[in-house]
């Protein structure tokens, strides 16, 4: 798994129905809770989704919100690259479940990079092979887009983001659109194709992309 990875993190109501979406979709589930489920972790051959309750949400996320996030390997390394960049807010601290980094993004949110880490306190890891065909490419705000590169920069990420209205969660894929299409229109999902990509209505009632 590369050092750093991108995860935008989707807040539902419908954990699993949004994880079965995501499976339809062609994601694997690698980590969830193991006593319920509010949060698990859908893996893309680049790039992760990230599922979590919003009923549990401690940040007070609404169901339907996405937000960016990352997972790292060394978040002491990343801290001075950000400081480096001339982020001077970036702070690392402990939660329950392991080391998180938070830095303040273009738009003056704080994004949290969690540090990957071997104990999984209360949740398991699913042995899974990412389908490689499949990236996680979210959209973000056009408006801050000169800063969300350089950001991205930072992370040695810069060509996973495309911008747009807002946040949303994008997906691009060299499997065959048509294929993609009757699998997800199969398992009754809403589908439209609209130029050269699909446009999904995910069980969050959010449109989801996803580009060939």
């Amino acid at each position: 798994m590369n050092d750093v990875v991108i995860r935008p993190l989707r807040f539902t109501d419908r954990v699993e129905e949004m994880r079965a979406f995501l499976e339809t979709l062609g994601l694997q589930a690698r980590i969830e809770s193991e006593r319920s489920s509010d949060w698990v972790d859908m893996l893309a051959g680049r790039g992760m989704v990230a599922l979590h309750s919003a009923a549990t949400s401690s940040t007070g996320g609404k169901p339907g919100q996405t937000d960016l996030s990352f997972e790292a390997e060394d978040v002491d390394r990343l801290k001075e690259k950000f400081e480096q960049a001339g982020y001077a807010d970036a702070v690392i601290w402990d939660e329950a479940y392991g080391r998180v980094l938070r830095v303040a993004g273009p738009d003056g949110v704080h994004i949290h990079i969690d540090e990957r880490s071997d104990d999984l306190y209360g949740y398991k890891l699913n042995e899974t092979r990412p389908d490689e065909r499949w990236l996680v490419t979210p959209q973000l705000d056009r408006t801050e887009e000169t800063a969300w590169r350089g950001f991205l920069e930072v992370v040695g990420l810069g060509a996973l983001a495309r911008f747009g209205d807002g946040i949303r969660l994008e997906l691009t894929t060299s499997e065959d659109l048509a294929e993609v299409h009757t699998r997800l229109t199969a398992a009754s999902y809403q589908v439209a194709q609209v130029a050269g990509t699909l446009e999904i209505t995910d069980p969050d009632g959010q449109t989801v992309v996803v580009h060939g």
